[in-house]
Order: C-alpha cells, then structure tokens, then sequence
C-alpha cells in the first residue's frame, strides 16, 4: 500500500476486466460450438433419436468443459499456442548443447 506522502499513482482493476469470458462455467466459443454442433446434429437426422442424442452429447461435452475451465480458463488458448509452438521446440535435445 502507499503511504500518504507517496507519489504513487493508485489505479483500480475492475473485476469484470480481468475475468475470463465465460459461458454456463465454461469457455465461451467452445460451448457455443458444441451447441451448434448438437443442434445441427438434430435438425439434419430429424428424428427423436437424434434429438435426444444431440442434447445428451451437449450436456456432457459441455460438463467436460466446465470441469476444463475450472482448472484453467485459459487452457484452449494455451493449448492453441502450444500447437502452435510444437516446431519450434524438439521434444529431444540437440547433440550440441552446453553442459
């Protein structure tokens, strides 16, 4: 904390700015993609079947990534940069590294 004296600035971090976006506990775009696929799912089969499968397969998929989000509401964006990293760095080492 700054004392009273102090030249520092004090500047407020909203909580609404820093929290991830989520959506039913979950990340946003991938909820809202498993939901178009069900429902996609369900309107070209067009038979009770489907539409009982296609809620079924959302409710799950959507509990799997509630419990994603809840070790890590950025956990599709750094697995995203991950892949995106993957040829840069060898899973093995080099036969000229330092020791």
């Amino acid at each position: 904390m700054a004392e009273a004296g102090s030249t520092l600035d004090r500047s407020r971090i909203h909580r609404a700015l820093s929290r991830p976006n989520l959506l039913l506990g979950a990340d946003r775009e991938l909820v809202l993609l498993t939901g178009l696929a069900a429902v996609i799912l369900i309107f070209v089969v067009l038979t009770p079947y489907s539409a009982l499968f296609g809620v079924a397969v959302w409710v799950v998929v959507v509990a799997a990534l509630r419990m994603m989000a809840k070790a890590d509401p950025m956990m599709r964006r750094v697995y995203a940069r991950h892949i995106g990293y993957r040829p840069h760095y060898r899973p093995t080492s080099t036969p000229w590294r330092r020791f």
